[in-house]
């Protein structure tokens, strides 16, 4: 092999046997290390893709020291990849909420956990912080809002299983996200 990198000098007291041998190890660890950016990004993508399709969620906003007082509601939700990169991937389905035009930030993924930030624009904006357990097709999360402005926090609770794709039956109301 006679690459040469421009950043090396050669050595004259070490030979030219030196120099072939920190080419094949620098050629080596670039290879290595673009195989190890490559599936680490796969792998941190999968468990979002593997998420579409239909879903029935029960979901229970929970107020501080009301815990018992909240009522499950159910929710059938068509998941599917978003073309905008800061879309919030899996809803808040409380109503009433101001996370409608809210972005996602600080996405991390790890060993079956996924976590997000959700981030409102404005002074004195909502915000929330969302915890998953992915599984195969079903997911468990906890969404902890502080609205904006107000020293007001609540836990949305959901739990999800999913129930087919994403072509309801006629009649079936679907939320699509």
């Amino acid at each position: 092999m006679n690459a040469r990198f421009t950043f090396t000098r050669r050595n004259t007291l070490l030979g030219a046997t030196t120099l072939a041998a920190w080419s094949l190890w620098a050629c080596a660890a670039l290879t290595a290390s673009a195989i190890l950016t490559q599936s680490i990004g796969r792998v941190a993508a999968d468990p979002l893709l593997s998420l579409s399709g239909l879903y029935e969620v029960t979901s229970r906003l929970e107020l501080p020291h009301l815990e018992r007082w909240a009522i499950d509601k159910k929710t059938r939700i068509c998941l599917f990849s978003h073309e905008e990169n800061d879309a919030i991937p899996l809803p808040v389905l409380s109503g009433n909420n101001p996370f409608a035009k809210c972005s996602a930030a600080n996405l991390t993924t790890d060993n079956g956990t996924f976590q997000y930030d959700i981030v409102c624009p404005g002074r004195d904006a909502a915000k929330a912080h969302a915890i998953y357990e992915l599984g195969l097709d079903k997911f468990t999360g906890r969404i902890a809002m502080v609205m904006g402005a107000k020293n007001m926090t609540m836990t949305e609770v959901q739990h999800a299983k999913r129930v087919g794709g994403c072509q309801p039956a006629l009649g079936s109301p679907v939320t699509r996200f």
